[in-house]
């Protein structure tokens, strides 16, 4: 069966199941569940823990927030609602699930007086077979005949997908179907445009090439179950007997990669890894054995198996993960082997932050969480030692620690199946992150020769670049919206479709923002949507503000609100409105609007949201070291 090898077994399944049920604090109790989803469990225990979800779920919870999805499906799906249950919870999401009755997904959708309209999905995932889309294509269909049939099996789904989004306002994600043809061809199989493998498999290229030009999510269960197996996927006995596509083994996993895309699109994938040295990235004790006497590197299966890790935390990195060292040991002996070891594939400008000391490794996360501006929520620790990655988790439970095997040679296995980086985009600024972030201790080395704020901020020499939304950036600016949680102060999520189609408004104003410093470019770190407040002419609401957390206390946050004035100014916008909607992310904006020159303009005492107003003749500029650079305007 699909395993998830890399949650800790838990101590006590049931045990822990009645202390979490027996607590009478609600909101203590969800912690409880929120600590069993996050070890590994089989399938009955994962209904049985998704059973206690659905019975004490929490409103109005800031930390464990609600999100509605709709699961329409072409077979049964009943089984796989607690697996998403637990998926979400371990992600500290409480999930409102719609299932479509079986086989009536298109029904549901066409019909605005059904229940899934009531439901008002965020998500709509749509799990269809390749039975009901492939028998269009016979068996002797020629190369261009399979081509047609299946564009219009793709395009048949396009509109589903459209009548989704335009309907529901909902993100759609969309399930690739697990291949289930038996072969008839054997070795040739592949070579018949018309046989049902082959054209299951050419069905998913070109699902996948469309949710990439429309912007939809993909939820990969063809790429899981070759990984997989197909029988830890699929049990043909389930399926003749109640239409089950989804095996009940597989509920689990299934539940797990569904929750990973809603996540990463919440803004919930991590964004570091933060690695131990010894006996993690080479084999041995770097102070006892010496850097010669190191295991890494061509020769034997050991030190190729530590190569291998490192080799792949080093991709991780140019596609935009941040990496870090935690280690407790001698700084200098510990960073003599990155500059010494001749097998060494991480070099010390692939590490944004490098702590190696004898203090507890609770504390250091804490610290380079700190360094890097990111919430401890962020980090992924790997240690090879079972002690410390108890502790890690006892203290800091909500740091991700995979359970790393005992082999070496499975360390990259069990990162890459945890699926804690999992993105719904890659863009160019993605690449240049690991930069970024060695360009910011240059920074911090300017920072700390300062003798003032000012005059570190004078010495960046720093310059907005600014303008709308340019169509260029627009799947960077989905990207920064969906996943900055800390300078949000609506943490509202919007889709790229959505971000399209707002930047092509006559009436909404968009704002984008680069910041760029004598040491280097910071990339797009902040994006403006500010919209028409329909019973209130002349006046702007800020929809959505986001800033990356690398340029935090640079003054942006205060340039940024000179120009969105000066924009809405020339629009004849008399006022601005906003709103801060807390999270337990977010508290660092909870006074932004107050700095910024806005006035209270009321409160809300079931969210704790707070609204603010702002009179723009008003708006006294604030001065900053930033100068500025107009485009697209």
């Amino acid at each position: 069966m699909p395993g998830m090898n890399w949650l800790p077994l838990p101590s006590d399944f049931r045990a822990g199941l009645r202390a979490a049920t027996g607590e009478p604090h609600a909101e203590t109790r969800l912690r409880k569940l929120a600590a069993l989803a996050g070890c590994r469990l089989d399938f009955v225990q994962t209904i049985q823990l998704g059973q206690a979800i659905r019975k004490w779920t929490v409103s109005g919870s800031e930390r464990f927030p609600r999100v509605r999805l709709a699961l329409l499906a072409s077979s049964t799906v009943d089984h796989l609602g607690p697996a998403l249950e637990v998926a979400m919870l371990r992600r500290a999401l409480q999930l409102d699930l719609y299932l479509a009755p079986y086989g009536q997904y298109r029904q549901a959708l066409l019909d605005p007086g059904s229940r899934l309209y009531e439901h008002r999905p965020e998500f709509v995932l749509w799990s269809l077979t390749a039975r009901d889309v492939m028998d269009r294509v016979p068996l002797t269909a020629s190369r261009s005949d399979a081509e047609t049939a299946i564009g219009g099996v793709v395009e048949d789904i396009r509109s589903l997908w459209r009548i989704a989004r335009e309907r529901l306002g909902a993100e759609v994600i969309q399930q690739t179907c697990l291949n289930v043809a038996e072969p008839l061809f054997g070795s040739y199989e592949r070579q018949v445009a018309g046989a049902p493998a082959t054209a299951i498999a050419r069905l998913n290229e070109c699902l996948v090439a469309a949710a990439e030009r429309d912007g939809v999510l993909l939820l990969d269960i063809a790429r899981a179950s070759e990984r997989d197996g197909l029988d830890a996927w699929f049990d043909r006995g389930r399926w003749l007997q109640g239409k089950m596509e989804i095996a009940p083994q597989a509920a689990p996993q299934y539940g797990e990669l569904a929750a990973r895309v809603i996540g990463a699109a919440r803004g919930l994938s991590k964004k570091c890894l933060v690695l131990d040295l010894d006996n993690t990235l080479w084999g041995g004790v770097v102070g006892d054995d010496g850097v010669q006497g190191l295991v890494l590197g061509e020769g034997s299966g050991a030190g190729e198996a530590y190569l291998a890790l490192q080799r792949y935390a080093r991709e991780l990195r140019e596609r935009g993960v941040v990496l870090a060292i935690c280690s407790k040991n001698d700084p200098v002996v510990a960073e003599s082997a990155f500059r010494d070891h001749p097998e060494m594939v991480l070099t010390p400008s692939d590490i944004a932050v490098f702590v190696a000391n004898w203090e507890d490794k609770a504390s250091n996360l804490v610290h380079i969480a700190e360094r890097l501006n990111v919430g401890v929520d962020s980090l992924v620790f790997v240690d090879d030692h079972p002690v410390e990655r108890a502790r890690v988790r006892q203290e800091l439970p909500m740091v991700a620690v995979p359970e790393l095997p005992d082999d070496p040679a499975l360390y990259v296995r069990c990162l890459a199946d945890a699926g804690y980086f999992e993105a719904v985009a890659f863009t160019k600024e993605d690449t240049q992150r690991g930069r970024q972030y060695a360009e910011n201790a240059t920074r911090d080395a300017l920072r700390d020769q300062s003798s003032s704020l000012d005059e570190f901020l004078a010495g960046l020499e720093m310059k907005v670049v600014f303008g709308p939304f340019q169509s260029v950036d627009l799947q960077r600016i989905a990207q920064l919206i969906g996943k900055t949680n800390q300078f949000n102060v609506t943490t509202r999520r919007h889709s790229l479709q959505h971000v399209t189609a707002v930047s092509a408004a006559e009436d909404a104003m968009t704002l984008q923002f680069r910041l760029v410093d004598r040491f280097g470019d910071n990339g797009l770190v902040s994006a403006m949507i500010l919209c028409p407040v329909a019973d209130e002419p002349g006046t702007l609401e800020i929809d959505t503000w986001v800033m990356s957390c690398r340029v935090f206390a640079r003054q942006l946050e205060q340039e940024a609100m000179n120009i969105a004035v000066e924009n809405a100014r020339a629009r004849r916008v008399r006022r601005l409105r906003a709103c801060y909607i807390p999270t337990p992310r977010n508290a660092v904006v909870k006074d932004l609007f107050r700095t910024l020159g806005f006035s209270p303009a009321g409160s809300s005492s079931s969210d704790e949201s707070t609204r603010w107003c702002l009179d723009v003749e008003d708006y006294v500029p604030a001065m900053t070291r930033i100068a500025r650079e107009a485009v697209g305007q």
